[in-house]
């Protein structure tokens, strides 16, 4: 077989200014703050599950496996939105946790997306009364907690 000569030119790269206007789009380039999400769950499979999915979509991650290291976390490091089970062990459970939360001005009005086992309506109305934004039972649809999270984001910039 002859040698056939390949000449492979140098494109504009994918994402570039130059690039998107050739596809008539257009982009805002100013760089954006990563959005923060504390994920507290101490099932540490569950935890890093959360964690990867959460992270593929382009978000800051922060994890904790007890209350009190949540609260710690959240008091210090200011998340944009928080993932919390209710059983957590240790001094505070996530209903302690989700109250604590609003009781701070810091962190009153962070999002709280309740991620937990408990499927009844007792739970449900602890979780709504002490502050909670929404609740998802496990096993959760991946696909429908980064809508949620996309959509609580597009609410509270």
């Amino acid at each position: 077989m002859g040698g056939s000569k390949c000449a492979w030119s140098s494109p504009t790269p994918v994402g570039s200014p130059s690039h998107v206007s050739e596809l008539g789009l257009s982009v805002n380039w100013v760089k954006m703050a990563a959005v923060r999400i504390l994920v507290v769950e101490d099932q540490d499979s569950i935890r890093r599950m959360i964690e990867a999915l959460v992270q593929a979509r382009g978000y800051e991650v922060m994890a904790a496996s007890s209350g009190a290291k949540a609260i710690d976390i959240a008091m210090t490091s200011a998340p944009d939105l928080v993932l919390l089970d209710l059983m957590l062990p240790g001094q505070y459970d996530g209903f302690e946790v989700c109250r604590r939360l609003r009781s701070d001005p810091s962190t009153k009005k962070v999002p709280v997306l309740i991620i937990t086992a408990l499927d009844d309506e007792e739970s449900r109305a602890r979780a709504t009364e002490a502050g909670a934004t929404a609740y998802y039972t496990k096993p959760f649809s991946p696909i429908a907690l980064l809508r949620e999270i996309d959509v609580l984001r597009s609410k509270n910039p």
